[in-house]
């Protein structure tokens, strides 16, 4: 029994590591739309300006 959760436990690290490490991502039909569908970035406008003092603090 202690032979057959050590191979199982083997068998699942491999299985992991295959998954995680050696098999290539693939994207699926919806991601690609979606990336497709993004043509313009998005706009960053910093608001740091517009955050108020802290509590106890003078500006």
């Amino acid at each position: 029994m202690p032979y057959l959760f050590g191979g199982l436990v083997v068998l699942n690290a491999v299985v992991l590591s295959y998954y995680l490490f050696l098999k290539p991502p693939s994207t699926s039909i919806s991601v690609k739309q979606a990336q497709a569908a993004i043509t313009q970035p998005i706009d960053f406008s910093n608001s740091a300006a517009d955050i108020p003092p802290p509590i106890g603090s003078q500006k």
